[in-house]
């Protein structure tokens, strides 16, 4: 398998005895002859001083130097025990292919820079961790190169749960927010996963159910939708057995509620966590850019 940032992808096969490499298979192979955004390792300084490590993906031809006010998304990873990489990834793809630049921070509680900063997350859900992605947002208009009135965020897993915590922590930072298999209740979360082995982990890394009950309320999106400006999307797979469906349904409902006509919700039938399934990734994909593109 051979792939770069701006290469999807292409599957070849060693014949050891001949010494010779034949071509297999490409995936996108209708996009072979379009350009792709190229991807740059950046960092920033967080506001208590950390570096945050990041990647920017710009639309084909353009560099940091001579990107200028364009519209951007925010673009958290999932997780959050996990990283983003320099490497082909298909959503920002699609995104970039839009026109819109895209940044990827690795915020504190990512994994791969070292167990302290990996430990500087632990109950950090919708704080420090979100203060980073927050952080990089404004960098990205001090740097002259995002429009600070065309920045949408959007996430899927921790990173819908970011995108939502976005929205209602800094109503005027983002002009909107995607959501797909994000979390939205932080004690619901705690609840389904600690009948399971993984428990104790959650509740190390998100805090405990009684004792940090407050912090958990007050760092739940859900809870916090009277801050609420932006127009919100939400996406869930019918089947997701990571992030229950009831998080964006239950999101839905409050939104509809205390804030009609600001959210859209859609419903995968049979999907799962991470878009596995060709129709719903076509349905995720159509309805994201549309909606990014309405607002």
């Amino acid at each position: 398998k051979v792939e770069a940032p701006d290469v999807p992808p292409a599957f070849y096969v060693y014949r050891v005895a001949d010494r010779k490499i034949d071509p297999l298979k490409r995936t996108y192979p209708a996009l072979v002859d379009v350009p792709l955004g190229k991807v740059f390792a950046v960092s920033y300084t967080a506001r208590d001083g950390l570096e945050i490590p990041a990647y920017l993906t710009l639309p084909a031809g353009h560099t940091p130097e001579d990107t200028h006010n364009i519209p951007f998304v925010v673009l958290p990873h999932g997780g959050p025990h996990a990283r983003d990489f320099k490497r082909f990834d298909w959503l920002t793809q699609l995104i970039v292919n839009q026109g819109y630049g895209v940044l990827q921070m690795n915020f504190r509680g990512s994994t791969g820079y070292g167990v302290a900063f990996r430990k500087a997350g632990e109950k950090q859900w919708g704080q420090a961790m979100q203060d980073d992605i927050t952080d990089g947002t404004h960098w990205l208009v001090e740097q002259g190169m995002a429009d600070a009135g065309k920045i949408c965020i959007v996430g899927g897993s921790y990173g819908g749960y970011a995108a939502l915590m976005g929205v209602v922590k800094e109503p005027d930072l983002y002009r909107c927010a995607v959501s797909f298999n994000g979390v939205s209740d932080l004690p619901s979360l705690l609840r389904h996963f600690s009948k399971g082995q993984g428990g104790r982990f959650y509740t190390q890394h998100i805090g405990r159910l009684w004792k940090d009950r407050k912090m958990l309320a007050n760092n739940s999106p859900i809870n916090l939708v009277a801050n609420l400006k932006a127009p919100i999307l939400l996406v869930h797979g019918e089947k997701d057995r990571v992030v229950d469906i009831r998080h964006s349904k239950k999101m839905a409902k409050v939104l509809n509620k205390r804030k009609p006509g600001l959210s859209e919700f859609v419903e995968l039938p049979d999907g799962d966590h991470y878009l596995s399934g060709y129709e719903n990734r076509i349905t995720f994909a159509k309805t994201m850019t549309e909606f990014l593109q309405s607002h």
